[in-house]
């Protein structure tokens, strides 16, 4: 059956909305050459789109030219405010943007292992109210979360996770009870996925599974363009798998003995300290960088016996990218987080190597290139999705 006029309309504000997102401000013409429409129904449409508040004129296109076929039309950047926080085990990070992603205002807070959960959280909280109104972005519309452990794949909340602090669940719902937003919250490594698919090393893949390397590991897969959380959210909790050159095997409630014990940033700081490279003491522990990132830049730079220190990480990260591999056949690993950033080309490059040699099956590896900021990034893409999935859909 033929779209109803009304359905119609809505179809063409969504894809001019989104040519505008995209290619930035256009004109009517331009607008009428990209999306195939009447020179009538564009007019319509800008029009309507004008009223609903979502877009506004914001400018000529040529000082020799004048009239409505000049005008260009941007996104209303100011319609709607966003916020993303990167939840991490001792620590806070929090952007606010616009509708289009434009940054407008950021900060980070330490929270300390002794801080008790109705603390924590409400610290967590008012450091993000706190961002917004610097920003003069209060009220917020969409707020993005990244968080390390589960999210239910029912319920979307952040589930109970061992070893993790109650004030990240805590805080989810705080949040949800004191602001008039949308509040959305996401395994931190899914969110890192989506950010160097959509802006990083992965603009080119819809297929690829994603490392997390920085204090511990996990992954992300990403299949046809969809991440693919498992039966019970716990797709690519990697530092469980059981792995040789480990002593024992993991536990349902601790991944020592598993891929964790090869890469996470301490056994990695040992690797690096047997190898004769010098990592500060405490490097790799709490929020801070990850000791294995700067183990690993050292390495880069010829301290110690770096080719066979960054030989022999390459081959644990093999181990766990070959298992992978064996299962998923994604076509492409990427190396991601702050150690996966520090180690770049050449690491990737050394990995891909050995990976041949374990797998029939041709894997690229490649770096992520947005390190840590990953999960922030695609916390942030997380919460304009959401509220342009609202916005931009004007009533007919």
């Amino acid at each position: 059956m033929p779209a109803s006029p009304s359905t119609a309309r809505a179809i063409n504000d969504r894809l001019a909305l989104r040519l505008l997102q995209q290619d930035g401000p256009l004109t009517a013409t331009q607008l009428k050459t990209l999306t195939g429409l009447s020179r009538p129904t564009v007019a319509d449409l800008v029009e309507r789109l004008q009223g609903a508040g979502l877009i506004r004129v914001v400018g000529e296109a040529g000082s020799e030219r004048r009239g409505p076929n000049a005008r260009l039309y941007g996104i209303a950047a100011d319609r709607a405010h966003l916020a993303a926080l990167d939840v991490r085990t001792g620590s806070v990070a929090v952007v606010v943007a616009d509708l289009l992603g434009a940054t407008l205002a950021e900060a980070t807070l330490p929270i300390g292992s002794d801080t008790d959960t109705e603390a924590a959280a409400e610290q967590a909280a008012a450091l993000l109210e706190r961002t917004a109104k610097e920003a003069g972005a209060a009220p917020l519309h969409s707020v993005g979360i990244g968080a390390p452990g589960l999210i239910d794949p029912v319920t979307g909340e952040l589930r109970y996770t061992t070893g993790l602090p109650a004030w990240h669940r805590r805080l989810v719902r705080v949040l949800q009870q004191r602001l008039p937003a949308t509040v959305l919250v996401e395994n931190e490594t899914n969110l890192a996925a989506v950010a160097e698919q959509r802006i990083g090393a992965a603009r080119d893949r819809d297929t690829f599974v994603l490392f997390w390397l920085g204090h511990g590991v996990g992954a992300a897969v990403m299949l046809d363009g969809k991440l693919r959380r498992g039966a019970s959210g716990g797709a690519g909790e990697i530092g469980f798998l059981p792995v040789p050159g480990t002593i024992g095997t993991p536990s349902a409630v601790n991944c020592d003995g598993g891929f964790h014990s090869l890469v996470g940033s301490t056994p990695v700081c040992e690797l690096a300290a047997a190898h004769g490279i010098y990592v500060p003491p405490g490097a790799a522990e709490g929020d801070k960088e990850p000791g294995a990132a700067f183990a690993v830049r050292a390495a880069l730079a010829g301290e110690g016996e770096s080719e066979a220190f960054l030989g022999a990480l390459a081959e644990r990260l093999a181990l766990g990218a070959a298992a992978i591999a064996s299962v998923l056949d994604p076509g492409c690993v990427l190396l991601a987080g702050e150690v996966g950033h520090a180690g770049g080309d050449a690491l990737a490059a050394r990995v891909e190597e050995r990976l041949a040699t374990m797998s029939p099956l041709r894997t690229e590896v490649r770096a992520g290139r947005l390190g840590g900021a990953a999960v922030l990034r695609g916390a942030l893409l997380a919460a304009r999705e959401a509220a342009q999935d609202e916005l931009f859909t004007p009533a007919g």
